[in-house]
């Protein structure tokens, strides 16, 4: 999990109600050339989550930040997760709270944060990686 280097909201999405893009869906299902063309524009959600930063009496929270989760694969590298709809994050984990970016703003907050990837819907319902120079590009426009 990092506190991620890059702004992640913006008042953009002010009434956001987390529906997923289902263009969106259905490019990631079967993706072509235009995917980091529309992923560049497509609001995604990144999820935070509570961390303890020191623990109280009792081993109880006594502090809490929140942080962009991030995951690491078993050959260390790191991914900073990313959902195309309310409905996916909460199947990952139904209490990380949704924070809506553009699909750029999550790539360059990847990078920021030094992960080699942008992971889209871990759980489905067609989970996607972005990586290497494809990632590069995503940001690009951020």
């Amino acid at each position: 999990m990092t506190s991620g280097a890059k702004k992640l909201a913006g008042p953009a999405f002010a009434g956001d109600d987390g529906a997923p893009d289902l263009a969106l869906r259905a490019e990631l299902a079967a993706p072509t050339e235009s995917l980091i063309e529309l992923l560049r524009s497509a609001r995604l959600l990144v999820a935070v989550v509570a961390v303890p930063e020191e623990l109280g009496v009792a081993g109880a929270d006594k502090r809490t930040h929140l942080a962009a989760v991030s995951m690491i694969n078993a050959s260390g590298a790191k991914g900073l997760l990313a959902f195309t709809g309310l409905d996916s994050l909460t199947r990952w984990d139904p209490i990380a709270r949704p924070v809506p970016v553009l699909g750029a703003q999550a790539a360059g907050a990847a990078i920021a944060d030094g992960s080699v990837a942008l992971v889209i819907d871990i759980a489905g319902p067609h989970r996607y990686v972005v990586t290497s120079t494809a990632l590069t590009s995503l940001a690009a426009a951020d």
